[in-house]
């Protein structure tokens, strides 16, 4: 049986708990560098000409590389199997059709859609019947049994209930299906089509690395020329509500992530030969990929672009040498992923001046690959904390989470703030925080982050997951 990759979970567990704490925050009272860089406090409007990223606008990246570097294990493991490509491909087609009403379902049972707290609870109970896959061994019937009972039960709800503000499924379906988490339908066409390329590229990396150009080179179009028949091409969707050739640029942080996976499993089907690592390498292969991620968020945000640069290179060359000379299994890896990131990130500030800087929203070129290299050195640290020195225990609140997403990102508006506000706890709690940024970050930030995160540790220890 194949071990885990504990490192790909932390990481994953990384951007899904951040993820989770940027929308618990309280808004308008936090430094500008506590939000998106594209949407400063106070009024958070949208400046799209404003350039720079914050720790906000890794997030979704960083759990876009480790979705891209988990396809080696899930898709290699199923070729290895000698399951054909076809059925590989129809099986993508499902688990894209179920996120995608993952995407619809809890978008319409938010609070803010509802305007009923038990309502958010009982949406959330059916994603159990839908998503949870049955622990132990029970019959293969029965899973499909209590899956079509959840299904049937979130089309029942859905029809039922007629949304403030929103057209009910049966008066107008196509805006009702339109009315949808924009984060997980991205992220469902991002599994879709990242899974299907690598599952006709896995052992030809040229022809993933040349599709990607050509992706490149139509996004490029598209920006350049508006009225055009490749433009008019590639914004035609027969369902826009589903699929949008916009969605597909993040391709470019999926397919490094394929990468840095596959450079994983090769260390994984190694280890029987495993040669550790010397102990001096260990520790710099944490100190310098860290401070990699922090000097570019910093000098990024900031626009410090020539020091960030300098310090980057000085960096990058320190940790090219240290590991010039290595040459155990951890090593190897560390170098990989290493050269991996500094290619990436030296991509991305090179392009940083094109599209008037680097900016999450609209995404830029840079963004794509300097977020890609700062994944990369954050995988590289987080592969020596969990695979080399065994920190399992210290890092288990981000493995858990990270093998439980699904659970993790709906928790917090449809379980933890329900539960609180029929307890009474959740008005005062946030008015009270809302007055001091102290309190907007550690109480209502870190407070609600922790207790999504105790809730997904729960599901995760007692084996019960959500997938599609």
């Amino acid at each position: 049986m194949m071990r885990r990759a504990e490192s790909l979970d932390a990481l994953r567990g990384l951007a899904i708990i951040l993820m989770v704490l940027s929308s618990m925050q309280a808004f308008g009272i936090l430094p500008a560098w506590m939000y998106h860089a594209q949407v400063p406090p106070p009024d958070h409007g949208f400046n799209p000409g404003l350039p720079g990223i914050s720790w906000v606008d890794l997030v979704f990246p960083f759990f876009i590389f480790a979705m891209g570097a988990a396809f080696p294990f899930a898709v290699g493991r199923r070729l290895d199997e000698g399951k054909g490509k076809g059925r590989l491909v129809l099986g993508a087609l499902l688990r894209y059709i179920r996120l995608a009403v993952f995407a619809i379902f809890i978008q319409h049972f938010y609070h803010s859609i509802c305007g009923n707290w038990l309502l958010c609870l009982a949406a959330w109970g059916v994603m159990f019947l839908m998503y949870m896959r049955l622990p132990g061994k029970a019959p293969v019937w029965l899973g499909y049994a209590v899956k079509a009972v959840g299904y049937a039960l979130a089309l029942f709800m859905c029809c039922a209930v007629h949304f403030v503000g929103q057209p009910s499924l049966l008066e107008d379906p196509v805006s009702f299906l339109s009315f949808s988490n924009i984060i997980i339908l991205v992220l469902a066409n991002l599994a879709f089509f990242g899974e299907v390329l690598y599952i006709f590229t896995r052992d030809r990396l040229p022809l993933r690395i040349i599709l990607l150009a050509l992706l490149a080179a139509l996004a490029v179009s598209g920006m350049v020329f508006d009225d055009t028949w490749l433009r008019r091409a590639l914004d035609w969707s027969p369902l826009p509500w589903l699929y949008q050739f916009n969605f597909l640029k993040y391709l470019f942080i999926i397919v490094p992530g394929t990468i840095a996976g596959e450079c994983v499993r090769l260390w994984m089907d190694d280890s029987v030969t495993l040669s550790r690592a010397t102990g001096w390498r260990a520790v710099i292969m944490v100190i310098l990929p860290i401070a990699l991620v922090l000097v570019n968020l910093v000098c990024l945000f900031g626009r410090y672009l020539i020091v960030n640069a300098i310090v980057s290179l000085v960096l990058c060359l320190a940790g090219l040498l240290v590991m010039r000379g290595g040459l155990s299994n951890e090593e190897l890896l560390w170098r990989r992923l290493f050269w991996l990131g500094t290619i990436l990130l030296a991509l991305g500030l090179a392009l940083e001046p094109l599209q008037g800087g680097i900016k999450k929203d609209p995404a830029t070129f840079s963004y794509f690959f300097v977020t890609s290299g700062l994944a990369s050195f954050a995988l590289t640290a987080f592969h020596v904390i969990c695979d080399h020195y065994k920190w399992l225990k210290a890092t288990a609140f981000l493995r858990l989470s990270g093998q439980n997403p699904m659970i993790a990102y709906s928790a917090g508006q449809l379980f933890v703030l329900p539960v609180l506000a029929l307890v009474g706890a959740r008005d005062p709690f946030l008015a009270f925080c809302g007055t001091s940024p102290w309190l907007g970050f550690f109480l209502q930030g870190l407070g609600l982050t922790a207790l999504v995160v105790l809730t997904t540790m729960f599901f995760s220890y007692i084996k019960i997951y959500w997938r599609t």
